[in-house]
């Protein structure tokens, strides 16, 4: 007769059994601890935005540390009013307070409109690592749609239109993450309408997941909302723009043909988290206001991120991977596959397989393609270029280079982490 123990083992959801911790907390966990153990290891796999939360808005949670009371379950009105105008300065989205709805990250957010939408999840592959495990724990379909590195790794409207034409009818949720989490690619704007086209032809609701989007290198975000504003729910938050990844803190901002949505997940979040931290919510106030100093702060974001990127692309081209130029963010996807024939000599077939020998081999941290949908046997993987001292980086760039490019010499001098973790794996790749 089976124990305790092993009855609850046997009753575990079946959605769940097998999922392991999302992949890009789990590489730094594995970092931090060979670190601990006194290993150098150069942290390329956690995506998280290397600057400083801006002062202001620092000094705006010191202000409301104390406030304690229990705030609206879609947040505080005047940070929903801020959200608000926020897309609109930016953006020239119009919207009302009342489509916002403020959550404990935009993680949380995604994942309770999966649970109150009954739809298949549509997402490209490669796509950022948390989307399918989130469907998965739902019990939701998941369609991965193939891309090609011809095309920047991003979705075809024509892809598309074959899932959806096959069963018209059929609830679905596409999401479009642009900058993208691993490529740093995002869509222009022909290809956003086209995708827009296909979107209203099926009614489907569609995520823009803009969370990169004040972090595009040249400032050219454009909004799929503007082509498709009645099916378009428009996901963002601190953590990218603002550096404020720790302080979880997730916006959406819903079309009013949408509001049902938003009550419905404005619902769960009752019975869930019921509300997102009030000294957060009042200091993000700050930060979605903005200010000429935020302004300045998002100026040299983008000049050192893309500084950095043609640095990094030209060294990852001269170890022989190919990969696009990324648009924003702060991510590379290169693939390894032209050392396919030396590397499986040494009994690497796969990306897991490579980003496992890099990092025991060489301290780089990397995450493997296979975690953001990829096929095993394709050897790419993605570089989360944040391992320097953003404060400082973003002082000498702001202080005593603020005009032109950043180019190769400052980047070695500021950088200079990145630039060895580099020369480390040109290094290895060469004496395969």
């Amino acid at each position: 007769m089976p124990g305790k123990r092993e009855k609850l083992n046997v009753n575990l959801n079946l959605n769940v059994r097998g999922l392991a911790p999302s992949a890009t907390l789990a590489i730094n966990e594995k970092s931090n601890e060979m670190i601990r153990q006194g290993r150098t290891v150069y942290k390329l796999g956690l995506g998280q935005s290397p600057f400083p939360v801006p002062e202001q808005v620092v000094e705006a949670l010191k202000i409301n540390a104390s406030k304690k009371d229990y705030l609206p379950v879609k947040g505080l009105p005047e940070l929903r009013e801020a959200v608000s105008g926020f897309k609109y300065r930016y953006q020239k989205i119009k919207s009302s307070p009342e489509d916002v709805i403020i959550g404990p990250g935009s993680k949380e957010l995604i994942f309770i409109l999966q649970l109150v939408y009954y739809g298949d999840l549509i997402i490209p592959t490669p796509s950022w690592v948390s989307y399918s495990p989130q469907a998965r724990i739902i019990g939701r379909n998941v369609n991965w749609v193939p891309t090609s590195p011809d095309n920047n790794w991003r979705l075809s409207p024509e892809r598309l239109e074959l899932i959806c034409r096959s069963d018209p009818d059929r609830p679905r949720i596409v999401i479009l993450n642009y900058p993208a989490n691993p490529t740093g690619c995002t869509y222009p704007r022909d290809r956003l309408k086209k995708l827009a086209e296909v979107a209203r032809r099926y009614r489907v609701v569609l995520i823009s997941d803009e969370i990169y989007g004040l972090l595009h290198h040249k400032d050219r975000h454009q909004s799929i909302a503007h082509y498709y504003p009645e099916g378009t729910i428009i996901s963002s938050g601190l953590s990218k723009w603002c550096g404020a990844g720790g302080w979880r803190l997730g916006t959406f901002i819903f079309p009013r043909e949408l509001r049902w949505l938003l009550d419905a997940m404005a619902s769960v979040a009752s019975e869930t988290f019921t509300a997102t931290s009030a000294p957060i919510q009042y200091a993000a106030i700050t930060a979605f206001n903005g200010s000429p100093e935020i302004e300045q702060y998002l100026f040299h974001s983008r000049r050192i991120l893309r500084g950095i990127a043609s640095v990094l692309v030209e060294m990852m081209r001269d170890m022989g991977a190919e990969l696009p130029v990324p648009d924003g963010a702060f991510y590379l996807f290169p693939d390894f596959g032209k050392h396919r024939e030396m590397l499986n000599r040494r009994g690497i077939y796969t990306s897991s397989e490579l980003c496992s020998a890099l990092l025991e081999e060489t301290g780089v941290a990397l995450l493997p393609g296979l975690d953001f949908g990829m096929p095993p046997e394709i050897l790419t993987a993605r570089i989360a270029y944040v391992d320097f001292d953003g404060p400082e980086v973003l002082r000498k760039a702001w202080q005593e280079s603020p005009e032109g490019e950043l180019g190769k010499a400052f980047v070695k001098e500021n950088c200079p982490r990145l630039i060895e973790a580099f020369e480390k794996m040109g290094t290895w790749f060469s004496g395969l």
